[in-house]
């Protein structure tokens, strides 16, 4: 087959594989249809790369056949071991990985090009051009930061701690450093200098890997004042970097597939991103440059909690759910963490079997990462149409007559609504305290990301289920079906 031949079915299968990538993205926009998406997308992946090498003149198979080895391996490990709770950590991982990747082939194509120029056989071959060397300068400062960015994202969701001068630091809450601002701007400007001296000095690859060195630090540098109540903005914004980076990276290679891959992943990143922010009421500058975290003046815990809370058992919640019409269920990361979506679809199948009418409040940024709560409850075959939104849910909250409440704090705390001076002023909320009976189900009275109290816990209409969530539900089942 002669080359024009096989230039032309190669643009054809990227055309099929370019749409193929758009009609999966599409799918992933509900839950209904998000594994039929995922399939289309990995399927044009694959076929992309199946074309990319069937192409290709000079291609190594024993390093291609190890690589595929090797990553299905870890791919199918990651897969079956990681558990629903650690899937925000593994999607800040792919992120990183994605830029990692980046930036090396980005940097490989660079040392490729300038020993092609130097070689006696290249003699008479032109410079690389600008075009190219604006995409490697491009993929090597975006991948970077996103590699490490997400290596810190990940420390902060697995809560890693580390000891700094004999003191415990936690991964998950804000690190602030003396002149953060300061120092993110010499490095920023320092990254930017590099860029341009990658770019005016193509004939060396010393300047390349000095600015993805210092990319790195920025990437480190950037995310690790992030309070873990950004985490969800976060992830998305790592992710729309990965593909900005790999965007990059297919103009370097001059592969359109990689282009259009690349950049329908940073267009949604960027739109997942704006929705995160928007549900936090919070601006993507203020996310990134402020912190989310107590202030020094707030409210105790004693002074919130002191002599207010009434706890309650599963037998009095049983005789509080006899004869009601309504229950909203509010889903945080406490249900993550105790593996409790099974048995929570189980109680509400058995109050709907009562003629109760169930339904499940989602907020947008509950759990770690976006869409969490929706995975979780999807996996355990809650009915899409149960799942409302925050804003199509809270105007008929004051009808409700319980509202339960497992494992949530921040999302439903109401000082966000009361209290201007509070780090969560102004965040929308699910407004479960204008409920009848509010039942929360918390192992204890610890506070969210946000490190506050939450004044929901101490309320005339609310009652406290200290327990494990999947151990509460059981118990809870357990006592609807003996009354």
């Amino acid at each position: 087959m002669d080359a024009a031949t096989v230039s032309t079915v190669q643009n054809v299968v990227y055309l099929l594989a370019a749409v193929m990538f758009i009609v999966g993205l599409k799918g992933l926009t509900h839950p209904k249809t998000a594994v039929r998406g995922n399939l289309i997308g990995a399927c044009a992946m694959l076929l992309a790369v199946v074309v990319t090498l069937w192409a290709a003149d000079v291609v190594d198979w024993v390093w291609i056949i190890v690589g595929l080895a090797l990553g299905s391996v870890i791919g199918t490990i990651m897969a079956l071991r990681v558990p629903m709770t650690g899937m925000p950590q593994m999607v800040a991982i792919f992120n990183g990985l994605g830029g990692g990747a980046s930036f090396l082939v980005a940097g490989g194509e660079l040392i490729m090009r300038q020993s092609a120029l130097k070689g006696a056989e290249s003699a008479g071959a032109e410079a690389i051009g600008l075009q190219a060397m604006v995409a490697i300068a491009a993929s090597g400062l975006i991948g970077a930061v996103t590699l490490f960015g997400s290596m810190v994202a990940y420390a902060k969701l697995a809560e890693y701690k580390f000891t700094f001068g004999g003191k415990k630091y936690w991964m998950s809450s804000s690190l602030l450093l003396p002149g953060r601002h300061f120092l993110n701007a010499i490095v920023a400007m320092a990254a930017i200098g590099l860029c341009y001296a990658v770019v005016t000095q193509s004939t060396t690859s010393s300047w390349y890997w000095i600015l993805v060195g210092v990319a790195c630090v920025l990437g480190v540098l950037i995310t690790i004042p992030i309070g873990g109540a950004d985490m969800p903005v976060v992830i998305a914004l790592l992710n729309s970097y990965s593909g900005l980076a790999a965007c990059a990276t297919g103009f370097v290679l001059n592969n359109s597939v990689l282009i259009i891959a690349g950049s329908l992943v940073g267009a949604s990143g960027l739109i997942l991103t704006r929705i995160m922010c928007k549900a936090m009421n919070r601006s993507l500058v203020n996310v990134i440059f402020a912190t989310f975290g107590p202030t020094s003046d707030g409210p105790s815990a004693d002074d919130v909690y002191g002599g207010k809370v009434k706890s309650t058992s599963a037998e009095e919640i049983a005789m509080l759910l006899d004869g009601v019409q309504r229950v909203v269920i509010v889903p945080g990361y406490g249900l993550a963490v105790s593996q409790a979506q099974h048995v929570v679809r189980d109680f509400a199948d058995l109050l709907e079997s009562r003629g109760v009418e169930v339904e499940f409040a989602i907020h947008p940024v509950a759990g770690r990462m976006p869409g969490h709560m929706n995975v979780l409850l999807a996996e355990a075959d809650v009915p899409y149409d149960k799942l409302k939104e925050m804003d199509a849910v809270n105007p008929t909250l004051g009808t409700v007559d319980v509202a339960i409440v497992i494992g949530a704090n921040d999302v439903v705390n109401p000082v966000a609504r009361t209290d201007p001076s509070s780090p969560i002023a102004g965040m929308p909320i699910i407004d479960v305290d204008k409920c009848r009976t509010v039942v929360v189900i918390k192992r204890s009275l610890s506070p969210g990301f946000a490190g506050i109290p939450n004044p929901l816990f101490a309320m005339d209409n609310t009652l406290m289920f200290f327990n494990d969530g999947k151990k509460a539900f059981t118990e809870l089942i357990a006592a609807l079906k003996e009354d």
